[in-house]
């Protein structure tokens, strides 16, 4: 059981999940089988948490991103924890780095707000929704997550830069053309996986080809996933999954899902976990990059329902 000595200040579970990536739901379930983190309460008898407690919280989420399993690593200490993350982050090469890359990463640091708006919408206005989605926005991404891997770039600052982009994603998705043909999409992700820029850089790219998407955003439970999939008519299903996702968790969501869901539904996975999932439960097609989603969506074997995952699973 926590201990009941107030704390002053406190770090409250809404803090820390906003901080490190973890859900609350992920930091009570390891409270309970790990004995970490070990909150105490404040005066209102809610969890709070030290600071050296977050800081491991943090490079163990770094870790996950990277695809070590939590139960390995949450006993080591924060020496160790340090140590293994140095080792399997990416090393830093400056020179590798596009100028586009060390632009945004500047902005980022010197907190330009205005600056990474326009730069964004000056790229989307160049490139074309699609390109954008996929020369600038993917790299980007995994520019911006290497740097905040490496300790260069704050939470609020990588946050920053998830906020524009979906900002930038969602008015170019707003300015096109809607169609009401085939094949009708859902997006969402499953509970748990609070992060939404995938879904948004999976309408951006498929939009324009004519198909029409009912986003219902993150989070939604499995039942509400099967009653929207039926209500809005939909041909295909599409989760997003990040990289820090429990595997044995999407594995068993995708499976329950998947049994609930009308065979004539077919049911996708994208995201940088279904680059790890090597058990693929039946019926479930994986897209394991962008590429991957527009053969999808252009194979009209893949909008049936139980379809043949083979080609696209790792």
């Amino acid at each position: 059981m926590p201990a009941t000595t107030p704390v002053d200040p406190a770090i409250t579970i809404g803090a820390v999940e906003r901080e490190t990536g973890l859900s609350k739901d992920v930091l009570r379930m390891w409270e309970r089988r790990y004995g970490f983190p070990r909150p105490l309460r404040d005066g209102n008898g809610e969890r709070a948490y030290d600071v050296a407690d977050v800081a491991k919280l943090r490079v163990i989420k770094r870790l996950m991103d990277t695809g070590v399993r939590p139960g390995k690593i949450i006993g080591l200490d924060a020496y160790a924890l340090d140590a293994l993350a140095e080792a399997r982050t990416p090393a830093r090469q400056e020179s590798a780095a596009t100028s586009l890359e060390r632009d945004v990463l500047h902005k980022l640091r010197t907190h330009d707000v205005a600056g990474l708006a326009t730069l964004l919408a000056t790229l989307l206005l160049r490139q074309g929704v699609q390109r954008f989605v996929q020369a600038t926005v993917a790299p980007l991404n995994r520019a911006v997550g290497d740097a905040w891997m490496r300790g260069e770039l704050a939470v609020f600052e990588e946050h920053l830069y998830t906020e524009q982009v979906q900002l930038t994603l969602r008015g170019a998705i707003h300015g096109l053309a809607r169609h009401d043909g085939s094949p009708r999409l859902l997006l969402t992700t499953l509970p748990g996986e609070p992060h939404a820029l995938g879904l948004l850089m999976v309408e951006a790219l498929v939009a324009p080809e004519g198909a029409r998407c009912v986003s219902l955003g993150p989070q939604t439970p499995i039942g509400d996933i099967r009653a929207a999939a039926l209500a809005h008519r939909v041909q295909i299903v599409a989760l997003s999954f990040s990289a820090g996702f429990p595997l044995r968790q999407a594995s068993e969501g995708l499976t329950r899902l998947r049994a609930q869901l009308p065979p004539r539904l077919a049911l996708w996975a994208g995201g940088a976990l279904t680059q790890r999932l090597r058990r693929v439960p039946a019926g479930v097609t994986l897209l394991p990059d962008l590429d991957a989603a527009l053969d999808a969506l252009r194979d009209p074997r893949a909008h049936g329902g139980v379809a043949d995952a083979s080609g696209l699973a790792p």
